[in-house]
């Protein structure tokens, strides 16, 4: 009877945790034969966990990844010349400790952006904050948060942030105000923040899609020389997995 007062006390101080391990205690027959030490210790344990859970859930809400990418479920069969050591290696996050960058790159339909998420899902998962986006959609809000006076909120958010991802490099043209603000974004980020850069285009074309030289130059130099790079070939992996069938005659 004393337990159900102190289940909604817990509940009270946001100790959910430990509400929950109370509440299976007390419905548990062999619980008696644990001491008041090992109770309390599961309760903390339970509540530990619970907060993670809570933590990881606001993590990957924030990061809006495009897809429901999970490492471990990266494809290594379909012939696009992905290499499963690299990934192996990545998949510690060291990368992300060391500040330095991916750089993805390969024809529509081979994975780009799965590859990229998954990375960003295990970053998660790891206690890094993440962020997705379209390159060609944040360089618009960035024009729109400079008109409404937010450009330096914006900014900061995207330089405090453990890993973003710029997806779509090279997919339409830049404009000089956009020059600018991806220089912007990988300045703050040089040395002190990962990005994971996709593109339909080859990296050694970077230079030429962006467009005005010196701030080509400027950009690949903060993004390029400290980069690990993912050369993604093959055929679309959503043409090789369609299910369609021929239609029959009648």
């Amino acid at each position: 009877m004393l337990n159900n007062p102190t289940i909604e006390k817990l509940n009270t101080l946001r100790l959910i945790g430990m509400a929950k391990a109370l509440k299976e205690q007390e419905e548990a027959d062999e619980i008696n034969t644990l001491s008041f030490h090992e109770r309390l210790g599961l309760m903390i344990d339970q509540e530990m966990l619970e907060r993670e859970n809570r933590r990881l859930a606001i993590r990957l809400r924030k990061a809006k990844l495009r897809e429901r990418a999970c490492f471990e479920d990266i494809d290594y069969r379909h012939a696009r010349s992905l290499d499963k050591s690299m990934m192996m290696a990545l998949s510690s996050c060291k990368w992300i400790r060391d500040h330095h960058s991916i750089l993805i790159e390969g024809a529509t339909g081979v994975g780009k952006t799965y590859i990229a998420c998954a990375l960003a899902h295990k970053a998660c998962l790891e206690g890094y904050t993440v962020i997705y986006t379209r390159l060609p959609r944040l360089l618009g809000e960035i024009s729109v948060a400079r008109a409404d006076g937010r450009y330096g909120k914006v900014m900061k958010a995207f330089a405090k942030t453990d890993l973003i991802i710029l997806d779509d490099l090279g997919l339409t043209p830049l404009t000089a105000e956009n020059r600018r603000d991806l220089l912007e974004i990988v300045e703050d980020r040089n040395g002190l923040r990962s990005t994971i850069v996709t593109s339909q285009l080859p990296v050694g074309k970077w230079h030429d899609a962006i467009g005005d030289p010196t701030l080509a130059d400027a950009i690949l130099d903060r993004l390029v020389h400290n980069a690990y790079k993912i050369i993604l070939k093959g055929e679309s992996m959503r043409k090789t997995r369609s299910k369609l069938t021929k239609p029959t005659d009648s």
